[in-house]
């Protein structure tokens, strides 16, 4: 071995610390000057050097050692922040003048949010530690599609170059191995665009590529003819897309050969929901299909990937990102509680972004133990915007959807997982009355069916029966059919085509849950 100071290869729990303390010394812990950062060593080199010492994959290795490296590496990035003057002023001014000695501590500091992104890391871009002008950076954008105001955020190259590597071969090993299998060529797919600046299609494009043993094609948006050649290549497929692309995919292939259909084994769809109406559609068309979720964002190219279709969790990418489930003050939430996803980049020396919120609200799960992978685990809870605001109450409008397809389905015997395309709650504030418009199939069939089941006061009855099951979490009052009653809102249920215009989609498809109306 080539040093006395080295730990040895069988590192006991209570040497975690220690061993965190040798992979990242406190002379790169604390780096004097802005010109260091640029010169230290990659947080991927920690993680390689942890896996040759524990002789282990990282991703196996004890949950003590890989949260003490993660800790070493916090205080490593609060330190480097200091350097930077926008964030000296931010975390002085909520008390924080140094780096965390634990996780407790970590949690003082400010969340960041989309707004704190575009101060930081637009315009001027103020908030980088090493000034765009040394180079070596890729600026990423989004369109904003959530809130319509487009963002930007910069990268260093060589974090991305880890970042990728480290994301796809997690893939490949915990997620794709199990279901691309033989001997024939295996094939990775992504229609997601890559234009104007929307950066998605690069970032994930970057992960793909880097899954080992697959061949990566970058397709965009495809046709039907597209979708035919491409699965008439010899051997297993998987495709990733947005949500709104991987449930089109039904339709594209409905004409394609039933050789080519059984060759598709996994979808990966985007950050939110599928349908479970196109669930079943896809399954019927291609008879070999696992259906599973990618979360991702711009900040962040892969936070969470569910590994088996039984399981709706997410598993994180250990070493990737610290993934926080944040209650309303920035403290991690107690297992099986919902909270705000907050993610900080690991890998991030030249241009570190702390605790950003994405937009996404999490239930926290209980960690990956025993052999194998071990990791942190949580579960999609909807957009932190999809809230029901009722009066001066505010419900989740998922939990909502929930409870409202509980009741009709108890009423009327129609399971609207089962008979909608899309859903989209539509709040007329002023008027006090929410819509919830479903696209289907059979607009005049299901609409005489709710009339004559329910009758003129059925509907508004399920609605108050089940709103007060829809509390956010932050916000945990009282409520009753009575309160609800109370607030004055009437609720209406209005199926139309498929594809009709009155639900809103953002410029790349999305269907928010919820929209708000004056």
């Amino acid at each position: 071995m080539s040093s006395v100071h080295e730990p040895q290869a069988r590192v006991a729990p209570g040497d975690a610390g220690e061993l965190a303390g040798w992979l990242i010394p406190d002379w790169e812990v604390k780096p004097d000057s802005v010109s260091a950062v640029p010169h230290l060593a990659s947080f991927a080199s920690k993680i390689r050097e942890c896996e040759r010492v524990c002789q282990s994959p990282y991703s196996e290795i004890a949950h003590d050692i890989q949260d003490a490296l993660t800790l070493r590496r916090l205080q490593q990035m609060v330190n480097t922040t200091m350097l930077n003057p926008l964030w000296r002023d931010r975390l002085t001014e909520a008390g924080v003048t140094g780096a965390p000695a634990t996780f407790e501590e970590w949690q003082r500091i400010p969340l960041s949010d989309k707004d704190t992104q575009r101060d930081f890391f637009m315009g001027d871009r103020p908030g980088m530690v090493v000034p765009l002008g040394h180079g070596g950076f890729e600026i990423v954008a989004s369109g904003g599609t959530s809130g319509g105001r487009p963002l930007e955020i910069v990268y260093s190259l060589r974090e991305l170059r880890d970042t990728y590597e480290i994301a796809g071969h997690f893939m490949g090993t915990y997620q794709l191995a199990a279901y691309l299998r033989g001997a024939d060529p295996k094939w990775l797919y992504t229609t997601l665009a890559d234009y104007q600046m929307w950066s998605s299609g690069t970032m994930v494009g970057g992960v793909l590529q880097n899954v080992p043993g697959v061949n990566y094609i970058g397709a965009g948006p495809v046709t039907a003819g597209v979708l035919e050649h491409m699965f008439s290549y010899p051997g297993p497929k998987a495709l990733m897309g947005i949500t709104a692309g991987i449930a089109i995919l039904a339709e594209l292939g409905a004409g394609m050969s039933r050789e080519a259909r059984d060759s598709f084994r996994v979808a990966l769809y985007g950050s939110g929901v599928l349908a479970q109406r196109k669930r079943a559609e896809l399954q019927a068309i291609y008879p070999n299909l696992v259906i599973l979720s990618y979360f991702a964002a711009t900040q962040a190219e892969t936070i969470g990937l569910q590994l088996r279709a039984e399981s709706p969790y997410l598993a994180s990418v250990p070493g990737l990102h610290l993934v926080e489930i944040v209650d309303e003050r920035g403290r991690w939430v107690d297992e099986g509680e919902e909270g705000e996803l907050v993610v900080t980049r690991l890998h991030a020396h030249e241009a570190p972004l702390l605790r950003l919120k994405l937009g996404d609200r999490m239930i926290r799960r209980p960690r990956l133990e025993g052999p194998g992978l071990k990791t942190q685990q949580f579960e999609f809870a909807g957009r932190t915007g999809d809230i029901l605001h009722l009066a001066d109450s505010q419900y989740s409008a998922a939990r909502a959807y929930d409870a409202l397809r509980e009741e009709l389905r108890t009423a009327t015997a129609v399971d609207l997982d089962e008979v909608a395309h899309e859903v989209q709650f539509v709040n007329h504030r002023e008027g006090r009355t929410i819509t919830l418009v479903a696209s289907v199939d059979d607009v005049p069939a299901l609409t005489y069916r709710m009339d004559t089941t329910l009758g003129p006061y059925g509907l508004q009855s399920v609605f108050v029966n089940a709103v007060p099951r829809a509390l956010s979490l932050f916000n945990q009052g009282e409520a009753n059919p009575l309160s609800i009653e109370k607030t004055g809102y009437r609720f209406q249920l209005k199926f139309v085509p498929k594809a009709s215009p009155e639900i809103e989609r953002t410029a790349v498809g999305k269907v928010p849950l919820v929209r708000d109306r004056g």
